[in-house]
């Protein structure tokens, strides 16, 4: 069993902890998951949620032309011998 003694800290309005890698990788934890934290008597229980296969709508949804870059691909410029 990994163990770690960390401190709370204040977080805007929150109380945060950050998790060692060690800690995050043997709990199979990752960048942006999405977990499920829960309380059971004087335990605090954080639950990985499993990441769900997006569908191309979802994923199009998502798409932020100002964060991505816009258009990845000028179709107004030949670069070869491609034809429109």
């Amino acid at each position: 069993m990994t163990e770690a003694i960390l401190d709370i800290k204040q977080w805007g309005n929150n109380l945060g902890v950050r998790l060692p890698s060690v800690i995050a990788r043997e709990a199979h934890l990752h960048n942006h998951q999405r977990v499920r934290i829960s309380v059971e008597g004087d335990k605090v229980i954080i639950t990985p949620l499993k990441d769900q296969a997006l569908t191309l709508e979802q994923r199009l949804a998502q798409f932020d032309p100002d964060r991505h870059g816009g258009e990845v691909m000028n179709s107004e410029q030949i670069l070869g011998a491609e034809r429109w």
